[in-house]
């Protein structure tokens, strides 16, 4: 072996002693590996879709207490497009929205799996929350989620990116951004690293994209290929067992170098998904609070457009 390869390995080996895992999360992920989930393949997709979703959302809490949980519609660019909307109020003056957009490997999820975490979102924040259904592959390729939801943005209010050089009515005040996918033009360290045996495998993205048939140039996938100064403020979170955890990261740094208001934060010893947990592990409540809690002071900040 060379010197170099010595090394390598070397350091392959002082970064697997290194990793730190939640006791709550090592629990979740025995489970995940004593009943192993099948390959999300056509056939399975079109299975999980016929659950009911409380099945999908097994690991996280029910949506408890709200003044309204209202289903709407509207129409969208290939038919009409179903929302939700949770508010802790009953009524309240015209002012800010959020708007949810569930994950899912663009194939899988939808407004009632994660119910319970837009809920939870509209309390701590004290604010509206509208969760949009938008398109899944492989029915709906892409662009046809970020298509729907750049529509339900105009519709409701506005997005970011998409619309930042063509702006609705109302402003965006901030993004909220959760263990986000900002660029698959590169192979960073995370994706190896964590390619298996923590909730997210390789497996599983590979044939999330494969269903989707992005492009992966494009910025409305990867959004790291875009000029992104004039975007608003931003909340971002990882979390270290992610292998997004370093797109993630590098996305916070250059919207820093972008000249935008960023909040950032890497939840240690957890893994992707861990906002829609929080029954499963019991330390993604806090993972959460704090997060919102971010969020919640840069609202109130003085270089937002309310206060």
């Amino acid at each position: 072996m060379s010197a170099k390869a010595d090394l390598y390995h070397k350091w392959r080996k002082d970064l697997s002693e290194e990793i730190f895992v939640r006791s709550d999360v090592q629990a979740y992920l025995d489970q995940l590996k004593a009943q192993p989930r099948p390959a999300f393949t056509k056939e399975m997709i079109a299975m999980i879709r016929t659950l009911p979703p409380e099945v999908m959302a097994a690991a996280d809490l029910p949506v408890g207490e709200l003044a309204v949980d209202r289903e709407l519609e509207m129409p969208g660019p290939a038919g009409t497009m179903a929302l939700r909307l949770f508010d802790p109020r009953a009524s309240r003056a015209a002012g800010p929205v959020v708007i949810f957009y569930h994950g899912g490997g663009f194939c899988v999820g939808s407004i009632a799996t994660h119910a319970g975490l837009s809920a939870e979102i509209a309390r701590q924040l004290d604010l509206p929350v509208i969760s949009v259904e938008y398109r899944l592959a492989p029915e709906s390729p892409w662009p046809a989620a970020p298509n729907d939801a750049e529509a339900a943005a105009r519709w409701i209010a506005i997005t970011a990116l998409a619309l930042r050089d063509a702006p609705a009515k109302l402003p965006v005040v901030q993004q909220l951004l959760f263990y986000p996918g900002t660029d698959v033009t590169r192979d960073y360290p995370s994706r190896a690293a964590f390619s298996a045996g923590y909730g997210l495998d390789k497996a599983d993205m590979e044939l999330f994209n494969e269903h989707y048939g992005r492009d992966s140039e494009s910025w409305r996938h990867s959004p790291m290929r875009a000029e992104l100064s004039g975007l608003a403020p931003t909340v971002l979170a990882t979390a270290s067992l992610d292998p997004l955890r370093d797109e993630g990261r590098a996305f916070a740094a250059k919207l820093v170098r972008s000249g935008c208001d960023v909040t950032f934060s890497e939840m240690r010893g957890t893994i992707h998904g861990f906002a829609s947990y929080r029954k499963g592990i019991a330390s993604s409540n806090d993972d959460l609070a704090l997060i919102l809690n971010q969020s919640r002071m840069m609202l109130a900040g003085p270089n937002t457009d309310y206060a």
